[in-house]
């Protein structure tokens, strides 16, 4: 559970592990069909796509590979969405990917980018990796923005269950670099 920001906080955001008394709030991402727009695999039932969401969520939590937390934001104390770090497979190497999906009522408020620059300092300050990734489809614009404000630069094109996608990379190092000129 090491890569797990349960108990977190941000200036807006409260994360903590997903629960199954989410499942009707999160359903509403699946409902929309902005959200699954970038990626080309066949869904089924909004329904039966996120009890599957849910499941491999729980499974990374059993797996210690990573995992989703929920994100509440502090005003209101509703679920907007989803971010956290997650142990991927690319191209037969491992890496630690920073990944997030927002209800879209959320969108362009910045959430995106304070969850996910908040997953990348932890992971680096908790020396879980030497470098952080982020997956995403080459249609998914909004995405790769979230990635630059992160640090990141596109590494890559690859193949992703089945989607052409850009890998997006921060290396500790840069980070570090980063962190000095912050101070």
């Amino acid at each position: 559970m090491k890569y797990l920001l349960d108990g977190q906080e941000t200036e807006r955001l409260i994360f903590r592990k997903i629960q199954r008394s989410d499942f009707d709030q999160w359903l509403e991402f699946f409902k929309d069909p902005r959200t699954s727009e970038h990626w080309i695999e066949e869904k089924e039932s909004p329904e039966k796509e996120c009890t599957k969401w849910y499941e491999k969520q729980f499974s990374r939590y059993k797996n210690d590979k990573g995992g989703m937390n929920a994100l509440i934001e502090k005003k209101g104390g509703k679920l907007i969405g989803h971010c956290g770090l997650l142990v991927q497979t690319i191209d037969n190497t491992f890496e630690l990917e920073i990944g997030y999906s927002l209800l879209s009522e959320f969108w362009n408020r910045g959430f995106a980018t304070e969850a996910a620059n908040y997953c990348k300092d932890f992971a680096f300050q908790n020396e879980l990796t030497e470098s952080l990734i982020s997956i995403i489809s080459l249609t998914n614009i909004q995405s790769g923005k979230v990635a630059i404000k992160n640090g990141m630069t596109a590494e890559k094109t690859t193949t992703y269950n089945g989607n052409l996608v850009n890998i997006f990379r921060i290396k500790k190092v840069d980070w570090e670099k980063l962190t000095v000129h912050k101070e």
